[in-house]
């Protein structure tokens, strides 16, 4: 592969990622969001034993562990569902705009082109990652979760990792909007994958599924083992190179 020419598909990317409205929107919804849900279903879940008992065991610890712990559950509902939108708005507005003709009489290749969007998407959703983890802190000093000692840093690192991987987690979004040609395919998935994982967690193997193992390990690091965390990033990267496979072989006609 021509590393100038990824370097210029990137730049394309780049702009259009910093100039959609749709991916500043989601952005803002999902930090602000999940912040402000977070500060304040901890604040509530103070001496409110019904919503503690539904927040889990971590809600009746305080501090900074219950604030992570509802931070973690609400960034893998609404951050799969978030990130989906972004990734089916990638692939699939170049069909829902007809700018998918223009790309087949470019110099540049269509794998290149959707390489070149997965890799703007990883730098995105790594700018989200660190700017949820800023106003989480924030949130934790405001509402006084206390000092951030003990096991806070880690356990803001691992809400960093959870938002990551839950982004990586999303790709089958973007390869569900180029096999349906339109965003709504890819929303879907999103949206599918959601539930399959809340109805798994209720059944109690979700610790199996990829797609809940990162939020057991994010809230509670000993309830995943290192086998089923191995296996989360196979999804990412099957669906990754299905991506690149399936822009490869697209065509106009079908």
């Amino acid at each position: 592969m021509n590393i100038t020419i990824l370097r210029a598909a990137l730049a394309v990317e780049a702009r259009k990622v910093t100039s959609a409205r749709v991916v500043a929107g989601t952005s803002i919804l999902l930090l602000v969001g999940i912040a402000v849900l977070a500060g304040a279903t901890t604040l509530a879940a103070a001496g409110n034993e019904q919503l503690m008992a539904k927040l889990g065991p971590s809600a009746t610890q305080g501090g900074w562990v219950s604030l992570l712990a509802t931070a973690s559950q609400i960034t893998a509902a609404g951050g799969l569902l978030a990130f989906g939108v972004v990734l089916s708005w990638l692939f699939g507005r170049e069909f829902a705009d007809g700018t998918v003709t223009g790309l087949f009489a470019l110099p540049v290749s269509r794998p290149t082109i959707a390489l070149a969007k997965l890799i703007v998407y990883l730098l995105w959703t790594v700018g989200v990652a660190t700017l949820l983890v800023l106003m989480i802190a924030g949130i934790g000093f405001a509402t006084g979760a206390g000092p951030l000692a003990g096991t806070a840093p880690a356990g803001l690192l691992r809400l960093w990792s959870l938002t990551v991987l839950t982004a990586l987690l999303a790709v089958p979004a973007g390869w569900a909007a180029t096999i349906g040609r339109g965003l709504l395919p890819g929303i879907a998935t999103a949206v599918a994958i959601l539930v399959a994982a809340q109805i798994l967690v209720v059944a109690g193997t979700g610790g199996w599924f990829p797609f809940v193992a990162p939020a057991l390990w994010a809230i509670s690091p000993g309830s995943v083992s290192a086998t089923q965390l191995a296996i989360v990033p196979l999804v990412p990267l099957t669906f990754g190179l299905l991506v690149l496979w399936t822009w490869h072989r697209l065509q106009l006609d079908r």
